[in-house]
């Protein structure tokens, strides 16, 4: 059975920063993931961990589930923009909307949401269990 529980953060300044730093590169790594996935036309989340889940874990010092998290995440929103095209969410082919949406790769903003489970969550009296770039656990 698989329990899902709600939880508000309650960071010192410290762990905030570490939090936010983290939240960061994921999204810096989400949009270079999704740009070389438009750059390569490969699309489909495990087509994708062939290409960049190395890259991610050196160049953002992500940890493994982390990096897993930022691919299937770029994934899931390619998947989403496929469905709203063919849909005809962005209007009929050759429109100026549609083009620029064709055109361009998916975005990620800086505070967009990140996945946090519990390998990978801050646990309890302040202890941070592989959550922020500055503090995890040795490989």
């Amino acid at each position: 059975m698989k329990l899902v529980v709600q939880v508000k953060l309650l960071p010192t300044t410290e762990q905030a920063t570490a939090l936010e730093a983290t939240l960061r590169a994921c999204n810096a790594a989400a949009c270079d993931v999704a740009q070389l996935a438009r750059d390569v036309g490969c699309y489909r989340n495990y087509d994708l961990r062939r290409h960049v889940y190395q890259g991610i874990k050196t160049d953002y010092g992500l940890g493994a589930q982390a990096a897993q998290h930022v691919i299937k995440k770029v994934a899931d929103a390619y998947a989403t923009l496929t469905a709203n095209l063919k849909a005809g969410r962005y209007g009929k082919p050759g429109s100026k909307r549609r083009s620029r949406v064709e055109a361009n790769p998916v975005r990620f903003r800086w505070d967009a949401a990140q996945p946090y489970d519990r390998p990978n969550a801050v646990l309890a009296a302040g202890r941070s269990d592989g959550v922020d770039l500055d503090h995890r656990r040795p490989a």
